[in-house]
């Protein structure tokens, strides 16, 4: 498995446990270059936005990723950038 892809399966237990009793969406997009970009994680709980892009240690978001967070910012939603596994056990919505 990837470094990122550690960090996701920590943030899906993370999302798992937090959301155990909460109505919610999330949508886990597949980028292939197509379309419009997405960060990897799409989240609607109680008809709030949220966002997630996953990284690991000593990784950052890429200016593609950086425009992506500023226009969902812009529309009011909320983005979280973890990076590594003590992030991704511990942040909150």
């Amino acid at each position: 498995m990837t470094p990122e892809g550690i960090v996701k399966q920590h943030i899906d237990k993370h999302l798992k446990a937090l959301l155990a009793e909460t109505p919610h969406w999330i949508f886990k997009p597949v980028q292939r270059g197509l379309g419009m970009p997405a960060l990897d994680y799409l989240i609607c709980i109680n008809g709030r936005f949220f966002a997630i892009e996953a990284k690991p240690l000593g990784k950052y978001p890429t200016p593609r990723q950086l425009a992506t967070i500023a226009e969902i910012t812009a529309s009011g939603g909320k983005v979280l950038v973890i990076i590594g596994v003590e992030q991704a056990d511990t942040f909150t919505l």
